[in-house]
């Protein structure tokens, strides 16, 4: 029997065939357990399995008809309000979105539409609103520029500065500045960008000049590691200047994909004409959000994995993969022909690089070896103005344990004698089919590959912040 791939067959076959076929060809995909490239959650318990699967036929928009899962939804978001020191976290401004993708654009358009009823009201104009970031942002913030017609004022890297910093940050901020985006955790190298620091030279700034320049933290990992692992770090709403947070329920929350979470500080941050309501569905509902329907499934294991673990069960959770992390990156240091970059000591990720002086092998040669064991662990080259430097990034998260980066250890380790006798690296850029940020570089933002959402190279030559 032959089965039509790309157009419908004429007539239907047995539900067991047609499970058979999909389920075949879907063993040829990578074992998600060994991809070291994704921050994207790939183990759950098998209770939160079961309760994803009871509420996929759940629509997350149709509260009305759904009240229980929609309840679980403002519980989770008075949990994170909580968790970030929201200023009512009683009765908090937020929602569940599909990813940080979606729950970026929302804090950037509320960014964007408080500066221009701020901007009216003064009778200014509002035609070249503009927004500041480092480069190393996921592109999702990239493309709400470009959506939304908002000048992006990306700060390049510089020697061994691979984020943003105050200094850059405040340099590139003006009257038409909508807020400075900060990162906790970026997809390159894992290291936490200095929010307090930031949000200290714009009230310097705000003294000077008068300019009151919001921040939104986009935490999509970082969110939901650093008030577990790093109590002490100020970096969420207790800090004035920040506006809205972000984080991603399928990263360092620990579910599934897709889910995503947006919080604003207080009903203030987020201006009313933004909010819509709807009353088709039963009910008169406020909605905020890019998407309307979709499951309610994640927001379900969401608030599963919230009361399963607590705060001290994810704080054993979190701690455990940032051991892991930066016993790993120790180690691969040790190896010799690497030298690290970051070690896993804030986010659960380390990136690394293999020193000018090897010229056998190159990062991508390390990958494509890694590979043939089954390993996933991404290369790629950095943004604007280092796209000199080309790294692998390792992402430890819930599952991989000690003894999986022991195995990973000893694959790299039995690679390396066969790198070394290469006369010369075999494997380039061009022939990686990881590209963080796919498109950025035709749309002329980017000159390299953004580090998230790829697949690492091939065995052989072949042809990032997926949210």
């Amino acid at each position: 029997m032959t089965v039509p791939r790309n157009a419908f067959p004429a007539t239907g076959i047995d539900p067991d065939i047609a499970y058979q076929i999909v389920h075949d060809e879907l063993m040829l995909d990578g074992n998600a357990r060994l991809n070291l490239a994704t921050f994207v959650t790939t183990w759950m318990e098998p209770q939160a399995t079961t309760l994803m699967t009871e509420s996929f036929d759940k629509n997350l928009i149709d509260k009305d008809e759904y009240p229980r899962t929609a309840d679980l939804e403002q519980r989770c978001i008075r949990m994170l309000a909580r968790l970030w020191h929201a200023v009512e976290a009683d009765d908090p401004i937020g929602c569940s979105t599909t990813g940080s993708s979606e729950a970026c654009m929302l804090g950037g358009l509320a960014l964007k539409r408080r500066w221009q009823h701020a901007r009216r009201a003064a009778g200014k104009p509002t035609d070249r609103p503009n927004i500041v970031m480092g480069i190393n942002v996921q592109i999702c913030w990239e493309k709400f520029a470009n959506y939304w017609d908002v000048e992006p004022r990306l700060v390049p890297m510089e020697g061994n500065r691979f984020h943003l910093s105050p200094r850059e940050a405040v340099a590139q901020c003006d009257e038409n500045t909508i807020g400075v985006v900060t990162v906790l955790g970026s997809t390159f190298d894992g290291s936490y960008e200095p929010v307090a620091e930031i949000c200290a030279a714009l009230d310097d700034l705000e003294y000077r000049s008068g300019l009151d320049i919001p921040v939104h933290v986009d935490g999509a990992s970082g969110a939901l590691i650093a008030p577990f692992c790093d109590p002490d770090l100020a970096w969420d709403f207790q800090l004035p200047r920040v506006a809205s947070i972000n984080a991603s329920g399928h990263k360092y929350g620990l579910v599934y994909p897709g889910v995503g979470w947006v919080v604003w500080r207080e009903p203030t941050a987020l201006p009313e004409d933004l909010v819509y309501r709807v009353n088709y569905l039963g009910g008169n509902m406020p909605t905020f959000g890019l998407n309307f329907s979709r499951p309610g499934s994640q927001v379900v294991a969401q608030y599963y994995n919230f009361i399963r673990l607590g705060l001290e069960g994810y704080q054993r959770v979190q701690q455990y993969s940032r051991e892991v992390a930066t016993s790993l990156a120790a180690r691969i240091a040790e190896l010799g022909p690497f030298q690290l970059l970051t070690d896993g000591t804030q986010l659960p990720v380390f990136a690394f690089t293999v020193p000018e002086e090897i010229t056998a092998f190159s990062v991508f040669d390390v990958s494509a070896a890694l590979r043939e064991s089954g390993w996933l662990v991404p290369a790629y080259t950095f943004p604007n103005n280092r796209t000199d430097l080309a790294v692998l990034r390792i992402v430890v998260r819930n599952g991989f344990t000690h003894d999986l980066a022991d195995l990973l250890l000893d694959d790299l380790r039995r690679s390396l004698p066969r790198l070394e006798r290469q006369s010369m690296p075999l494997q380039g850029a061009e022939t990686s089919s990881f590209a963080h940020g796919a498109g950025s570089a035709k749309a002329g933002r980017r000159t390299a590959p953004s580090p998230e959402t790829a697949t690492p190279p091939e065995k052989v030559p072949s042809p990032q912040t997926q949210r």
